[in-house]
Formats: structure tokens, C-alpha cells, sequence
């Protein structure tokens, strides 16, 4: 549409007005040049329908700044971007490992293990836990949560997004999305009264929980207080279903293109060789010695383009925008898909090459258009997390386990299984045979 109506155009989503902003430069403008005049959250019916207007992700104003101010804090305090948080990531990829030699090289969907192993770190930080890959409980719910994602991204839950009201009357997947909705919320509302009971608020802060809990009462005297039971139970769903299911569906994806692609697997295999070897852990020193291995892993960001749209925004004020005026209170996307696609950022945009993040020297190089996190002020709070999440796991895998096909099988789908909130991938079983 953008070829047509150029790269600032209005579709109605339902009743509502909304602004679609094209390509890098555009997206660019939006979401960091004039940042704080896009930075209230839009319109997001089935997020606000559970949110409530509550937590970091759709919250505006007062709210979203002292929660984020405070989250961005905590998340720090408890390793993120830390050598302590390597550490724990080094240690769940060893029980990660220790599940894929138990496969013995036999053909399995990894999708539920991926999940595991990235809610495992972000349950560190929240609750200062971390679950049995064995544990039913824990596999039915994170079951639930991809499953959520699916929903949410399939034509019906698209639907909502454009007749909200009326679906409410009607059946359809958004009836099971809430319902699985309902049963995390569950779960988490137990981890949080555990912490009540469990609190020592003469001790050091266990985790997250914990923090938010011990700020909740150090201002339960200040009617204004955004730092309620409600807030923590928001926040704390926010961070633990995007802490987990973004970065499992990045690695899941991954490995399902390495598989594809054989080729650039075996060039990942030879730099993990030449750079760590086979005897000691990957670390993130690593990483600056491995530019094939980081490019390859930007790469598959790019291509899956988890988030095509990016989160609706809303101007604070009348906007001038390439000639047009965008009134205040509009809602507005600026499509990250539409940046990580972009021709003049990237020479062949729809089709994956780790060179795209590579210089005539075969060193790493970045791409401001390579934004899967979005960007400014409201930008992922866990990219940091992610990406060292994603660069850990995946060498780790890829020192021990050649991945491949399983018998019989030649090709995996790419394509999406569903193209809406999410571009969610198929799920495929692998074979990680032993290098």
C-alpha cells in the first residue's frame, strides 16, 4: 500500500483512524527523532482488555514512566547486563544441553525445551526460581503462553482488534486467548502471594517481586502511589510472557533455519571451533571475536520480523509528518517490518544473508534499520537480556550438536503459521546429533 499511497497513509481498524508510518527513515523519525511526540501507547484491544491500563507495556503518563523508571532499575539490581546474569544463562544452558543429549540424536519438536530454558532466566530474576524442564505444571503453562501468541496473532484474534466490542458477544479464539491468559495469571498471582508470606523487609530483596513489594509499602501512605498489588500483577505478566516467549521463538526459529541452511550452520560450527573451542563454556567475551556468529544470529532476527507492526503508539500533540498533520490522541504504527525490509538498508531485504551485518573486512556491522526490539524510549526493556540469551544458547547448542533434518524430511516451512500481532513460525521437528 505504501507503493501506492506513499509512506504516510491512514487504514481504519474498525472504527478508528489509524496511521501507518513506512519504511526506516519514517519509522526512524517516529520513534527516535520525535520520540516524545509518539510516545504514549495506542490502541491495543486485547492487551488493554487484560491490562487494563496497568503495567509497563500498555500504561501512558505518570504510571508508565515510575513503573518502567522503576522496572528498568530492579531489572538491573537483580544482573541484567551483568556478568552474574551470564553466569546463570551459562548454567541453564548446561541443564538445556543435558535435555538435548537425552533425545540421543532423535527427532523431537524443541519448541516447549526453547521455552524453558529462556523462562527459566527471566524467573530468576521476578521470583528468584527456576522450574524442572520435567515439571507438568510448568510445560502445560508454557504451552498455554505460545499458544496465547498464536491466538492473539490468528485471523480471529486479528478480528478483534478491529470489532472489539461486538467480539465480545461472539465466539472464537479470543475466548481461548483469554482463557489461557487466566490461568498465567493465576500462577503468577501464587508466586506473588509466596513473596507476601515469605517477605523479610529487614533482608536484601530476594528479586523482583520482592523490590516492587517493599515499595508498595514504603509508599502506602501516598494515595497517588502507582506501586499497588494491581501494577505488580501486571508488570510482572508483562515482563514473564515477553521475557519468555519472544526469545524461545527467536531460538526455536533459529534453529530451524540453521537446519535449513546447512551451509551457514557449518560456518557457525567453524567459528565456535576456532574462537571457544570444544572444551570451555561460551561467554559473552566471545562475542566480539565471533562476527559471523553475531551476524547470523541479526540476520534470523530480521527475517522473522516477530512483531511486524511494532506496538500501536499515540500522538501527545498535533504532529507534522511528511506534509501531513496527525491530530493529538491518534493512533499510530510505525511498522518495524517495514524498517527491517527496507531496500535502500538492506541489498536483498526478503531474502536471509548473514552479510547483510558484515563489512568488506567479514567484521560485525551494525544497522540502525535492525530494530526487532523497536527503539527509544519505549523500547523492549529486555533487549539486553534477549540478545544475550539468543548469542549464549545458541553457541552452546551449536559447540556440541550438528542440528539437521530428521529422516526422511528435506525441508522445514518458514513462512509464518500465523502473520497477525506476532508472525509466529511453524513448529518442526529436529534431530540434534552429537558433533
Amino acid at each position: 500500500m505504501s507503493e501506492i499511497y506513499g509512506p504516510v497513509f491512514t487504514l481504519y481498524f474498525g472504527t478508528e483512524p489509524t496511521v501507518i508510518v513506512w519504511g526506516y527513515d519514517l519509522v526512524k523519525k517516529v520513534l527516535l527523532d520525535n520520540g516524545d511526540d509518539f510516545l504514549d501507547r495506542g490502541t491495543l484491544p486485547s492487551t488493554d482488555k487484560i491490562s487494563n491500563g496497568l503495567g509497563v507495556l500498555v500504561s501512558n503518563g505518570e504510571r508508565w514512566l515510575q513503573i518502567r523508571r522503576f522496572s528498568l532499575t530492579t531489572l538491573r539490581n537483580f544482573g541484567m547486563g551483568k556478568k552474574s546474569i551470564e553466569e546463570h544463562i551459562q548454567e541453564e544452558a548446561e541443564y538445556l544441553m543435558k535435555a538435548l543429549r537425552a533425545t540421543k540424536g532423535r527427532p523431537f519438536n524443541p519448541t516447549t525445551l526453547c521455552s524453558s530454558a529462556t523462562c527459566n532466566i527471566i524467573s530468576h530474576i521476578l521470583f528468584a526460581d527456576r522450574f524442572d524442564y520435567q515439571d507438568e505444571d510448568y510445560i502445560r503453562m508454557l504451552k498455554l503462553l505460545t499458544e496465547a501468541f498464536v491466538l492473539d496473532s490468528s485471523y480471529g484474534g486479528q478480528l478483534y482488534y478491529l470489532i472489539p466490542k461486538l467480539m465480545d458477544f461472539l465466539p472464537g479464539p479470543h475466548k481461548t486467548l483469554y482463557k489461557n491468559v487466566s490461568h498465567i495469571e493465576i500462577f503468577i498471582a501464587r508466586k506473588i502471594e509466596e513473596h507476601e508470606k515469605t517477605l523479610d523487609p529487614s533482608s536484601v530483596p530476594r528479586d523482583f517481586v520482592d523490590s516492587f513489594l517493599l515499595k508498595m509499602e514504603q509508599e502506602k501512605n501516598n494515595p497517588k502511589t502507582e506501586f499497588t498489588r494491581e501494577n505488580l500483577m501486571v508488570t510482572i505478566a508483562d515482563l514473564f510472557t515477553a521475557g519468555t516467549e519472544t526469545t524461545s521463538t527467536t531460538l526455536r526459529y533459529l534453529l530451524m533455519v540453521l537446519t535449513e541452511h546447512q551451509a551457514v550452520q557449518a560456518k557457525v560450527h567453524e567459528e565456535i571451533d576456532r574462537v571457544v573451542g570444544r572444551e570451555r563454556t561460551p561467554a559473552m567475551k566471545d562475542r566480539p571475536e565471533m562476527p559471523y556468529t553475531e551476524a547470523v544470529i541479526h540476520e534470523i532476527q530480521r527475517i522473522l520480523d516477530l512483531v511486524p507492526l511494532g506496538l500501536a503508539r499515540r500522538t501527545r500533540r498535533d504532529v507534522e509528518l511528511e506534509g501531513f498533520t496527525i491530530p493529538k490522541g491518534t493512533t499510530v504504527y510505525a511498522v518495524l517490518g517495514s524498517a527491517l525490509r527496507d531496500p535502500k538498508q538492506f541489498k536483498t531485504p526478503y531474502n536471509s544473508d548473514p552479510g547483510h551485518f558484515l563489512d568488506e573486512n567479514r567484521n560485525f556491522k551494525k544497522n540502525g534499520a535492525d530494530m526487532p526490539f523497536s527503539a527509544g524510549k519505549r523500547n523492549c526493556l529486555g533487549e539486553g537480556l534477549a540478545r544475550m540469551e539468543l548469542f549464549l544458547y545458541t553457541t552452546t547448542i551449536l559447540q556440541s550438536f550438528h542440528v539437521k533434518h530428521p529422516p526422511g524430511v528435506t525441508h522445514i516451512d518458514l513462512t509464518p503459521k500465523v502473520s497477525g500481532f506476532g508472525q509466529m513460525p511453524h513448529e518442526a521437528e529436529l534431530c540434534f546429533s552429537p558433533r
